[in-house]
């Protein structure tokens, strides 16, 4: 299969929907709720080699995913747009790749700061997912984000 045809590649190119007939650009307008609520979109909006357990029908990275995503700087713009569109759920901001929570950051709006829960496996997916297609930088500011956010 070639990179352009893979599901995957299809619907970050904004051409092709997911297994809800969501279009990337649906997802991306959705509110905080929904993003809460719903768990079978993340692994769409950040994929990684191996298959999670909320979602059985989402694409695995692959290695042809990759390499598009090496080869074609529209991916990695609109997993940049994806990934804001997390932070601003999480309540933090980012500006190329430093990432600072905004000052409406709180524990109450933002579950995510307590202990446990499905927030911290979506955290360690995005940052994983950034840095297997071809944004290591990116991924590295957000993993001391979460650091310096959580200590």
């Amino acid at each position: 299969m070639s990179n352009s045809v893979t599901p995957l590649i299809t619907f970050y190119r904004g051409e092709g929907t997911d297994h809800q007939n969501r279009l990337i650009d649906d997802i991306w307008a959705l509110s905080s709720f929904w993003l809460e609520h719903t768990h079978d979109y993340i692994q769409w909006l950040f994929p990684i080699p191996e298959a999670g357990r909320f979602n059985g029908f989402a694409p695995l990275l692959g290695e042809a995913e990759c390499t598009a995503f090496a080869n074609d700087e529209s991916l990695r713009t609109n997993q940049r747009r994806s990934l804001d569109v997390m932070l601003a759920f999480f309540g933090l901001m980012r500006d190329e790749c430093h990432i600072e929570a905004l000052p409406t950051l709180n524990m109450r709006e933002h579950i995510w700061l307590k202990r446990g829960g499905h927030n911290h496996l979506r955290i360690s997916r995005i940052i994983r997912s950034l840095h297997l297609c071809h944004q290591p930088e990116l991924a590295a500011a957000f993993q001391q984000a979460m650091i310096e956010i959580g200590t």
